[in-house]
């Protein structure tokens, strides 16, 4: 197996354990759709971000950690803050510099997302809505659940996250629009935009 799909798997296996309010939901038992979401992120990143996330992984599992239930309860600080304020004091703390460096990344990585919804308008619309201002109890916003991820992240990985990020600003590269070019290849589309027109949009 490649490091992507060990990734995977350590995911998912922290993903079927993930406790919700209302009971197990149905994508904890999707894995066909799991997979495609989750790799298709991944086979855009570079090695080095990566394997520093891949240790966090494993470094997690060892201590007894799921960062995909952390991911899901840093969300709720906007989707529920009344509840999220009950116990965000039992979340691992965020140093500055991992604060200061996600909303900076969150704020790249939106301006991306809406380039993308203006390229892709279709496939855009079949995403989640883009900023936290349109989160609502039952529906994460883009914006949401990056924050929310990166807020799993060691330092070395978020410092390799930022370099990566960085290097896709310095080529003019968008990472959402390589992201969701993985996402239509492994749905059995030939491109991004043979999806975009397939699925009702226009070409770009």
């Amino acid at each position: 197996m490649s490091m992507i799909d060990d990734i995977v798997q350590l995911e998912w296996q922290a993903f079927g354990t993930v406790q919700n309010e209302g009971g197990r939901a149905s994508c904890q038992d999707n894995f066909e759709t799991f997979e495609i979401m989750r790799k298709s992120q991944f086979l855009a990143w570079d090695v080095a971000t990566l394997a520093a996330y891949y240790a966090d992984l494993k470094t997690a599992a060892q201590l007894g950690r799921n960062l995909i239930q952390e991911k899901y309860a840093r969300m709720m600080a906007s989707t529920a803050p009344a509840e999220y304020a009950g116990f965000a004091h039992l979340l691992p703390p965020l140093s500055l510099w991992q604060q200061r460096t996600i909303e900076r990344l969150v704020e790249t990585q939106v301006e991306w997302r809406e380039a993308f919804a203006r390229e892709y308008p279709h496939m855009s619309g079949q995403a989640r809505a883009i900023r936290t201002a349109d989160d609502t109890p039952y529906t994460t916003s883009f914006e949401t659940y990056l924050r929310g991820e990166l807020g799993t992240y060691s330092e070395e990985t978020l410092g390799a996250y930022a370099r990566m990020i960085d290097d896709f600003e310095q080529e003019d590269r968008n990472l959402t629009t390589e992201t969701m070019a993985h996402t239509a290849r492994l749905y059995g589309y030939a491109s991004l935009d043979d999806a975009e027109r397939k699925t009702g949009g226009s070409a770009s």
